[in-house]
């Protein structure tokens, strides 16, 4: 479930300022209440190009480490005796913040097709940089071959994710539980060196008035090993999915392909502030 609310405010007929405010429900590991996103930015639009550069933060209250504690600092309680049932670690605070423009070219009434770019410092506060980009496209329908108020349209976007390192609360930890990370055959004890991986979707949506039904097919290739490292998955099972910088056997489907079907509805008020 997803609720937000974007104030805008049209500084000329080009150019658009907004400010947001989000909430959904989510299943971390970290056991965080909700995704609160705050966000904002400016909207520039040049003939068919329209432009979006922002600012977002992703807030996680009410996380936690698995065991309850709330100092989750590599060498502490949290870590040594804070894993989670498949033996992953996860810290208290995931939020962080990215930065992100996009740019959308309408190359007729159907078809418009566009790109964007987002970098953190620090996805999901693992101090390990995130930049992520995409390209895109969007086929609408002309609506003289559909019913009367239907719309349809198809889209699909390819992205790629290319990951830093993350701090030393997570590392690989291939000797016993005394030695660690620091066994003498621990590849990564100061962090893992994240798998960067491409992903993309595509699908089509069914639209009346104010509601948009879409359904779409997601996926990566990112395996359920690295997968399970990326995320410390709660969920994760032993299915011997091994890597480099996962070498436990376990692995996340988190990452594999899905199918979501998912409704919207969008209210726009008429006071469009000017």
């Amino acid at each position: 479930m997803i609720a937000y609310f974007e104030p805008r405010y049209n500084i000329n007929k080009d150019l658009q300022a907004y400010a947001g405010i989000s909430g959904e429900s989510i299943a971390f590991p970290n056991r965080a209440a909700a995704e609160i996103d705050l966000y904002g930015g400016i909207r520039p639009t040049f003939d068919k190009f329209a432009f979006d550069f922002g600012f977002w933060e992703y807030w996680y209250p009410g996380g936690q480490c698995f065991n309850g504690s709330t100092n989750p600092v590599f060498g502490t309680d949290c870590l040594l005796n804070g894993y989670l049932p498949d033996l992953n670690v996860v810290k208290k605070d995931l939020s962080f913040w990215e930065v992100y423009g996009k740019v959308t070219v309408t190359v007729n009434d159907q078809l418009a097709v566009g790109a964007s770019v987002y970098y953190s410092p620090s996805v999901l506060n693992t101090h390990a940089h995130g930049t992520y980009v995409e390209g895109n496209a969007k086929y609408t329908f002309p609506t003289t071959s559909l019913p009367q108020g239907i719309g349809l349209y198809v889209s699909g976007a390819v992205g790629y994710w290319d990951l830093g390192t993350s701090d030393q609360f997570w590392c690989t930890q291939t000797g016993t539980a005394a030695e660690g990370c620091f066994a003498p055959n621990s590849p990564y004890p100061f962090g893992i060196p994240y798998k960067s991986y491409a992903t993309w979707n595509v699908g089509f949506a069914i639209t009346k008035s104010v509601f948009t039904l879409d359904f779409r097919y997601w996926d990566t290739n990112l395996n359920k090993a690295d997968c399970n490292a990326f995320t410390s998955d709660h969920t994760a099972t032993f299915n011997n999915s091994y890597s480099a910088i996962n070498p436990s056997g376990v692995g996340s489907n988190w990452c594999s392909s899905t199918f979501v079907v998912s409704g919207k509805f969008d209210l726009t008020a008429i006071a469009n502030l000017k």
